[in-house]
């Protein structure tokens, strides 16, 4: 369990879900969907949902491609996070959003699964977070040209090394969209 204290709730965080982002990634469609499921499913049982917009040079402020994915719909109420790295800890307040909401464990859902995924579950293991990843609700893009493994590959590995993630006092670990509970284990 989470080694925060007084951090009873958990949080669904939808990391960069943006059109620019996840525009060709593998099983977009599939992926966001599977989002959205995560969505409905948080604001039934009253889980705060925290969405995370990254932007950069290639990835400009208010452009279309830094968008939010047109088929996922963020409530104004639901706390927005701005990031320019790929942890989303990282020069940015998530932190004092998660201790506002007394959050001690993320689902973890969104893009880029070699990226800002990987390094915002490491990020929230090393804070002391319970970080789990939904194994169907990640993607990425297709770097095979730079030597990187097919996405597929890429997302079936981090899959695979997350599930067997272990930190003292906190707990890691995949599950399916459909098997997601927002209540602590």
């Amino acid at each position: 369990m989470t080694t925060l204290q007084n951090r009873p709730h958990t949080a669904l965080l939808v990391i960069d879900v943006q059109a620019g982002v996840v525009a060709g990634n593998h099983a977009r469609d599939a992926v966001v969907a599977n989002v959205a499921t995560l969505l409905d499913k948080a604001r039934e049982q009253d889980v705060p949902v925290v969405w995370v917009q990254h932007n950069d040079d290639g990835l400009v402020r208010g452009s279309d491609e830094w968008q939010l994915v047109p088929e996922l719909k963020r409530d104004d109420a639901e706390p927005l996070i701005d990031k320019s790295y790929g942890d989303a800890f990282e020069d940015t307040n998530l932190e004092g959003v998660l201790s506002d909401l007394s959050v001690g464990r993320l689902i973890v859902a969104g893009a880029q699964t070699d990226m800002c995924i990987r390094s915002t579950l490491h990020g929230a293991l090393t804070r002391g977070y319970d970080a789990t990843l939904v194994s169907d609700a990640h993607t990425t893009e297709d770097l095979s040209t730079w030597g990187a493994p097919s996405p597929d590959m890429v997302i079936a590995h981090t899959n695979m090394y997350w599930k067997h993630q272990t930190a003292p006092g906190r707990t890691a670990g995949t599950v399916a969209t459909n098997d997601v509970a927002f209540s602590a284990p």
